[in-house]
């Protein structure tokens, strides 16, 4: 099978960012499948241009997966303008690069952004290949509700273009539970719930990080790691609040490792704040996360206080699980009901730095609770969330995407969802 993934943000295992995408290709190709994917030059994390410019580069950094990196607009960290003209010049560049390649069976389009869902869907119409689309986010749900979308007619535009997506996709696959019930409402036919998760083997829970430690003067501290993205939605001026209630105690350090728009912003606030027991360190690549994470005695993940946050399944949290470290979640929701049914880590109500405070003290206290639920964390995503599990779930999706004849019922009395986890 020749599998076309159109993905601005894809970001491979030696770039900061969510991999979800490159392990999911390994796996893929592994099995005989060939995939070329239409990404950006621009990371989705830093904001940053790669090394190698031009209006397409190329590489092919494994036999079977081959990378075309389109033109975007830089800048897109600076303002929404930017961000917007961004994602319109890379869906433009990728449908253009996407003519060019031949012999396509699957297109796999992916969302937020949006837009490039409707060049993922052209290009497969284009090719009389299949369509799958895969929804990490539910834009412009989003959007909306953390006021980055607020013009009228842009979020009637935006709406009209997710239910046209939906409607006419051959297959939608969603990473969350919480997410079934919004597409399937808006015109998604079938519906495959492929969950986020992480790769056991990438991770070694008896690791002690002592090289991260030592490099950053952590040794013989309690660290609190956050790892991710800086932005509206991760809520950090709350982690810094909580940061601050503990200042007083020398033995606790809070670290955020990762970059966004809002990381300069928090910055200046952790500066006026006068937290010396936080420290900002830039974003490493995912293969050296296994040994940040493994620096940490606890691993938080946050969102703002939104109702549609309630329906995410962050990737980091299972990052967390893989590594064996205990999660504290900022988080309500799909992800709460994993992370308390697996005993993985203490949850606290999100956009409250006192309950978070506390949370932390409550594991400086109690040292082997923490482990303990490190270890059940660990048990959880290797049973349940293993990326080879989770792959394998992606490749009978596209096998039986391209096996329908086009016969399904379309729309909201389409046929029950398939949840596989």
């Amino acid at each position: 099978m020749h599998i076309l993934l159109i993905h601005q943000a894809f970001a491979t295992l030696n770039e900061p960012g969510g991999t979800r995408h490159h392990e999911l290709a390994r796996y893929l190709t592994e099995r005989g499948h060939r995939i070329t994917v239409l990404a950006g030059q621009v990371s989705y994390l830093t904001g940053r241009e790669g090394s190698r410019k031009g209006w397409l580069v190329k590489d092919a950094p494994e036999p079977g997966l081959e990378i075309w990196r389109c033109y975007s607009l830089p800048g897109w960290h600076r303002s929404f303008l930017l961000r917007a003209l961004s994602f319109i010049s890379f869906s433009l560049s990728s449908f253009l690069v996407g003519l060019r390649i031949s012999n396509i069976d699957l297109v796999w389009g992916t969302s937020p952004p949006i837009l490039q869902g409707a060049s993922s869907l052209l290009l497969a119409r284009t090719k009389r290949a299949k369509f799958l689309f895969e929804v990490r986010d539910l834009w412009p749900a989003f959007a909306i509700a953390v006021g980055v979308l607020k013009n009228p007619l842009l979020i009637r535009a935006s709406e009209w273009l997710e239910r046209f997506l939906y409607r006419h996709a051959d297959r939608v696959v969603v990473n969350s539970p919480g997410f079934v019930e919004h597409v399937r409402g808006r015109g998604a036919g079938v519906v495959d719930l492929i969950p986020n998760g992480a790769d056991a083997r990438m991770f070694d829970p008896k690791a002690t990080g002592s090289a991260f430690r030592r490099a950053h003067g952590l040794e013989g501290r309690f660290v609190v790691l956050y790892a991710g993205a800086h932005g509206m939605s991760n809520d950090l001026d709350v982690l810094l609040q909580a940061a601050a209630r503990l200042s007083r105690y020398d033995g606790i350090a809070f670290v955020l490792v990762g970059d966004g728009k809002e990381k300069p912003s928090l910055q200046d606030s952790s500066l006026g704040m006068g937290l010396v027991n936080l420290q900002f360190i830039p974003p490493v690549s995912k293969a050296e996360m296994p040994g940040v994470l493994a620096a940490a005695d606890a691993c938080i993940a946050i969102l703002k206080p939104l109702e549609m946050y309630k329906t995410t399944f962050p990737n980091k949290v299972f990052d967390y699980m893989a590594a064996g470290k205990p999660v504290i979640l900022a988080i309500d929701g799909a992800i709460r009901e994993v992370v308390e049914g697996a005993g993985a880590g203490l949850f606290v109500s999100p956009g409250d730095p006192a309950a978070l405070a506390e949370a932390v003290l409550q594991l400086v206290a109690d040292r082997r609770r923490g482990e303990a639920m490190g270890r059940a964390g660990r048990a959880c995503l290797e049973q349940q969330f293993d990326r080879p599990l989770i792959a394998a779930k992606m490749e009978e999706a596209m096998q039986a995407t391209l096996n329908d004849r086009g016969d399904r019922p379309k729309g909201r009395q389409a046929g029950p969802t398939r949840e596989t986890t």
